[in-house]
């Protein structure tokens, strides 16, 4: 694990109640290669304190926000820049992140309009490592 202090390390805002969300969370703890990703949920404290720094986050749950380097990414675009800490080949996708966005958000936010009836609502958090815990926000 490398030493990135805490305020300055990524940050993926999530819906904390949706399933996909959830599974989401779950494959990139999974499949990441340098552990430095913290999470939050956009229903809670840290993504309201994010919103003030960064106005362009939305009050409503449909997008997924990746922040780091002082800039958030929304939507598709999050993803492809939380790519970046993946191990391969899955960090290969980092590379994308120059297409235009809002090509990549159509199929987006089809799957946002639909996630709750495809993969439900997250009832309970997925059991976590002690130092993979550490790594969630408020």
């Amino acid at each position: 694990m490398t030493t990135t202090h805490a305020a300055d390390a990524p940050l993926v805002l999530y819906d904390g109640a949706c399933g996909l969300c959830a599974k989401s969370v779950q494959w990139i703890l999974k499949h990441e290669r340098d552990h430095e990703i913290r999470f939050a949920p956009l229903q809670g404290e840290t993504a309201a304190a994010m919103r003030t720094r960064y106005p362009q986050i939305p009050q409503t749950l449909e997008s997924v926000v990746y922040i780091d380097g002082g800039r958030a990414h929304l939507r598709s675009k999050a993803f492809l820049h939380a790519a970046g800490h993946m191990r391969a080949p899955w960090r290969w996708a980092y590379a994308l992140r120059w297409l235009p966005g809002f090509v990549l958000d159509l199929g987006y936010r089809f799957i946002a309009a639909i996630r709750y009836r495809v993969w439900g609502r997250a009832d309970a958090c997925s059991l976590v490592t002690p130092e993979q815990r550490a790594r969630f926000l408020p």
